[in-house]
């Protein structure tokens, strides 16, 4: 943010991106586990570890830090669909608890391991195309 004649803050074009490659969604980028600046290097080392850079276009990911927010949004997306499920399947068929636990343990791990990588690499390409950095308080060097 930088003062403007009248006062207030605009905000200016981000530092980190480069003019000579094209704004991709984050969305898609993020789901395919993409760079956001080019699309083609692979964003994680492992599972869940943000690579330290793109092989592709040479983007440090030092800015990544999706913290907790892929595992909370996982746990309310399918928290809602398997107690959904399973409530519907309580009222309308009755089974012993043992159905349930054969539905719906394998049903958690499938929806909270098969999304969770997806989420973390959609929320660092957000972090990169807006320019996120962790939040300050002006006046402050703290």
């Amino acid at each position: 943010m930088a003062p403007t004649e009248d006062g207030p803050q605009v905000r200016l074009e981000p530092h980190r991106r480069d003019m000579h490659f094209a704004r991709l969604s984050p969305i898609t980028t993020g789901m395919r586990a993409r760079c956001p600046r080019c699309g083609q290097g692979k964003l994680f080392d492992g599972y869940l570890k943000p690579a330290s850079r793109c092989a592709s276009c040479g983007l440090d990911f030092s800015f990544a830090d999706a913290g907790d927010g892929p595992a909370v949004f996982i746990i309310l997306i399918a928290g809602f669909a398997v107690v959904a499920a399973a409530l519907f399947t309580e009222v309308a068929y009755q089974p012993p608890y043992w159905v349930h636990a054969v539905l719906w343990l394998p049903l958690v791990l499938i929806l909270t391991l098969g999304l969770l990588r997806p989420m973390k690499g959609v929320l660092i390409n957000q972090q990169y195309h807006s320019d996120a950095e962790q939040g300050r308080l002006f006046g402050h060097d703290s």
